[in-house]
């Protein structure tokens, strides 16, 4: 799998591992990632004079090659330079081979028209630009520079995706062997620009002797388990999704879950109503069935008597005991003879109900029969479970994610642009196909729909997660503009057509 996500230090260690291992030497490395950023100049930017920033570790001597190979190509390339590669490293060999001339970076000039190659330190960098590469971050955005950024923009961390000051806006970045959650994760994932990944001879093999444990959210990571009914299947062996509603004046996010669930192959769809809700529900469902539920023991009676395998709480449902009842009802079910509730998707209300006791759903989470949660909280919603982890602002959304996770026991959507998926075993997915369109009323409640759709179905919940974001990211970049959440269901039918045709493609 070419989806796995290193973080600096793991890609420092991939480095160190092939280098031991062989036949590559360090400076080999350095040499194929050099080619690789001076072949994205000379077919992007064949004519333009280039401007080679060079830092004085690794990604200084990536620069080094570029700068070489440039000029040997009969590219008018200018070298700035800022401090010296350490004695007999491989840098250091990198500048000793580099025919042009290096300028202190102090002195860095430039006019309209040129290329910037940002090679000044990378996605290790861990603290504000500063100085002199301060400065050609100035005058680099006063000119608007286009900036070929090696590995990372200078300024990002690779860790976070943050901005650690002034940093680099790249319109093309080109990285080795695995991208970087800093790559992904915002505002990292747009200040990368178009991302290229070049191998440079770090083999799979390697890069699985570091167990990496973050992805980025492909198909890869979970179309083996996405299901793809059998040829005698019945509605019930397809699942069955319970959707709680609120009253009669909140019915609507209910019934977009609702119809998500159905979309997304689930086999058999039920909105929860409280009595003062049905006739409203009634009057909008078709084949979605319908069904009273105003108290536990009527949870517990449809939990008994229907078969359930998946339930969404949260949309519409409005917050307060009632909420929390149910919830912890569901996570509590006893075991039935002919199999168990398979996940609980817990969303907005469902999510804010919990905020004055969080430990409670949390130790509900973490008993051994309970069913799977999945927490889909929105950045507002994941302050009012996890109120210290959100508030600490040395963890990335990625560290916070999965500090969250672990804590409850629960697969925790961290919902944005750049949507994080993590599990309570370390597993975390960084998603990267989100669209602006998405960032509309309704459009939680059918993610939620559709995560509960597929556990139904027996996916687990860690990749029903991971393919609930992903298709309805899916759905809405292909939608676009003019996107409203009644139309998400419907546009879930080619995303899903396509997986199903790959997902049969790839059976053995």
């Amino acid at each position: 799998m070419s989806n796995e996500l290193l973080s600096p230090a793991e890609m420092g260690e991939a480095d160190r591992l092939a280098i031991a291992t062989g036949p590559l030497a360090g400076i080999d490395l350095m040499r194929n990632a050099g080619a690789a950023v001076a072949s994205v100049v000379l077919r992007r930017y064949p004519a333009a004079a280039v401007h080679v920033l060079c830092g004085p570790g690794n990604n200084g001597g990536d620069g080094y090659v570029v700068a070489s190979l440039l000029h040997d190509s009969g590219v008018d390339v200018t070298m700035w330079t800022s401090g010296s590669p350490r004695a007999g490293s491989d840098a250091a060999l990198a500048a000793s081979e580099c025919p042009v001339e290096p300028r202190p970076l102090s002195a860095f000039a430039t006019k309209a028209g040129a290329i910037v190659v940002d090679a000044l330190y990378g996605a290790g960098l861990s603290k504000p630009l500063a100085g002199d590469a301060a400065r050609a971050v100035e005058v680099a955005t006063e000119l608007n520079l286009p900036v070929i950024a090696v590995d990372l923009p200078s300024g990002v961390s690779g860790e976070s995706g943050q901005s650690l000051g002034q940093a680099f806006r790249a319109r093309i970045t080109v990285t080795f062997a695995r991208k970087k959650p800093g790559h992904l994760l915002l505002p990292g994932r747009e200040m990368c620009g178009e991302l290229v990944l070049a191998d440079i001879g770090i083999g799979d093999g390697i890069i699985a002797q570091l167990e990496p444990r973050t992805f980025e959210n492909t198909q890869s990571l979970w179309i083996g388990n996405f299901p793809v009914p059998v040829v005698d299947a019945h509605k019930y062996r397809r699942g069955h999704v319970g959707v709680f509603s609120g009253g009669p004046s909140a019915t609507g996010a209910a019934r977009l879950s609702a119809l998500a669930a159905a979309r997304s192959g689930a086999g058999a769809v039920t909105v929860l109503s409280p009595a003062n809700g049905l006739q409203v529900n009634a009057a909008h469902l078709t084949s979605i069935m319908l069904r009273k539920a105003d108290s536990i023991a009527d949870v517990q009676e449809f939990i008994g008597g229907r078969r359930p395998s998946a339930f969404v709480l949260g949309p519409g449902f409005g917050v307060g005991e009632k909420a929390r009842d149910f919830g912890l009802a569901v996570l509590g079910a006893e075991q039935r003879q002919d199999g168990r509730i398979d996940g609980l998707v817990l969303d907005a209300d469902g999510i804010t109900a919990f905020r004055e006791a969080p430990n409670i759903l949390f130790e509900a989470a973490r008993h051994p029969n309970a069913p799977a949660l999945v927490l889909t909280p929105h950045e507002g919603e994941f302050a009012r479970l996890f109120a210290d982890i959100a508030g600490d602002k040395n963890l990335s959304k990625l560290a916070k994610a999965r500090t969250a996770a672990k804590r409850a026991g629960a697969i925790v959507v961290y919902k944005g642009a750049d949507t994080v998926i993590a599990a309570p075993d370390g597993r975390a997915a960084i998603n990267g196909n989100g669209a602006p369109w998405l960032a509309t009323a309704g459009s939680g409640d059918v993610l939620s729909g559709i995560i509960a759709g597929l556990m139904a179905q027996g996916m687990p919940g860690f990749e029903a997660a991971c393919a609930a974001v992903w298709i309805h990211a899916e759905a809405g970049r292909r939608f676009g503009p003019g996107l409203i959440a009644e139309d998400l269901p419907l546009a879930l039918v080619p995303v899903l057509r396509e997986l199903a045709e790959t997902r049969n493609g790839a059976a053995p």
